[in-house]
C-alpha cells in the first residue's frame, strides 16, 4: 500500500514548524526520522493531510550537551549518534546501554531520539529509559514553552502529552551520581525485534553497599512504561544480594498484569519480568560499585 495524498511542508526553521502545526492542528504529522511514521503511512494507519518535515531545522539538531547535573539531547539527534556519544555513555549510561537494542543500526542511523519518545510506543526502549531516569521533555508551540516530566509524558498506547500544535524540542536526562548504577536488559525473539519485556534498572548504594534508592521500569507490559514501585521500595535498606533481587523480581511480576498477544501470554510476561529483573538489578549493582 501507499500513503494517502498529503501536503508536504519542508520546514527550515523552528518558527516554520510551529506555524505549520498551529495552522493545521490534528491534520498535521511531524516527520523526524520516519522509521515509525513511514510504515504507518504506507499501511494507511496514519492519514495526515499535512506532513511537516523537521529534518532541516537547525534548532532541533546537534550533539548531546553536558550541562553538569544533566545531559540535554536535541530531539533530532540520531539514535546512532546518541549511542556513540561519549557524553551520554559517561553521564547517562542507561541511554547508551539501551540504544543498541533499538531495531538495527541502519534504522538507528535515521531514527531520532525525540521521534521515538514522541511516538510513545510502550514496547520501545527509549520511553522506558526516560521514565526510569526521570527525564524532562521540552515542547514548543506558538503559545510558548512547556517542560513535561517523563512521569506525565506518556499517556497511553502511542499517545503522549504533546498537544496537536506542539513539537518536542529536546530531552533532558539527569546525570548519574556517585554510587549509582544502571542497566538495561530485554528479551526479544530476535535481535532488532521489539522486546517482549524490557527492564530499566537503577540502583544507588551507600558506602557500606546498602541500597539507598532503586528504580525499576518495564517495557511491553502495559499501555505506558510500567514502574514497579513496591519492588523498588522493598530493595531500599537491603544489601543487593541475589535473594533480594529475586524477591524484587517476584514482587514486580506479582503487581503487574501484562496484556497477552501472539508473542506470549500474560503469565509468560510475568515470568520474564521476574527473570529479567534479577539480571538487570545484578548489572546495575555492579555498575554502582564501579561508580563509587
Amino acid at each position: 500500500m501507499k500513503p494517502v495524498p498529503f501536503r508536504y511542508v519542508r520546514a527550515d526553521s523552528l518558527e516554520e514548524v510551529l506555524d505549520a502545526l498551529s495552522e493545521h492542528g490534528d491534520e498535521a504529522k511531524v516527520l523526524a526520522g520516519g522509521q515509525s511514521l513511514g510504515p504507518l503511512l504506507n499501511l494507511r494507519l496514519a492519514t495526515p493531510a499535512v506532513l511537516v518535515d523537521i529534518n532541516r531545522v537547525p534548532e532541533l539538531g546537534g550533539a548531546p550537551r553536558d550541562e553538569g547535573v544533566a545531559v540535554t539531547v536535541p530531539a533530532m539527534t540520531r539514535q546512532r549518534d546518541a549511542e556513540r556519544s561519549a557524553v551520554l555513555a559517561t553521564r547517562c549510561p542507561m541511554v547508551t546501554q539501551a540504544l543498541p537494542f533499538v531495531a538495527h543500526s541502519t534504522i538507528r542511523n535515521r531514527g531520532t531520539v525525540g521521534g521515538s519518545l514522541a511516538h510513545a510506543d510502550p514496547a520501545a526502549e527509549l520511553p522506558t529509559v526516560a521514565t526510569a531516569l526521570d527525564a524532562e521533555f521540552t515542547a514548543r508551540s506558538t503559545r510558548g514553552v512547556r517542560v513535561i516530566p517523563a512521569a506525565d509524558f506518556f499517556r497511553s498506547f502511542f499517545t503522549s502529552e504533546l498537544a496537536e500544535d506542539e513539537v518536542l524540542v529536546s530531552v533532558r536526562f539527569p546525570a548519574r551520581t556517585s554510587g549509582e548504577g544502571t542497566a538495561w536488559v530485554e528479551f526479544a525473539p530476535r535481535h532488532g525485534d521489539f522486546a517482549i519485556v524490557g527492564v530499566a534498572a537503577k540502583v544507588g548504594l551507600d558506602g557500606s553497599g546498602v541500597v539507598t534508592a532503586a528504580r525499576l521500569v518495564y517495557s511491553g507490559v502495559a499501555e505506558t512504561p510500567y514502574r514497579a514501585t513496591e519492588a523498588e521500595e522493598a530493595l531500599v535498606g537491603q544489601a543487593p544480594t541475589p535473594e533480594a533481587m529475586v524477591a524484587a523480581g517476584a514482587a514486580a511480576a506479582a503487581a503487574c498484569r501484562p496484556p497477552a498477544d501472539l508473542l506470549g501470554s500474560s503469565e509468560y510476561r510475568q515470568n520474564l519480568i521476574q527473570l529479567l529483573t534479577a539480571r538487570a538489578l545484578q548489572s546495575a549493582a555492579e555498575s554502582a560499585r564501579r561508580s563509587e
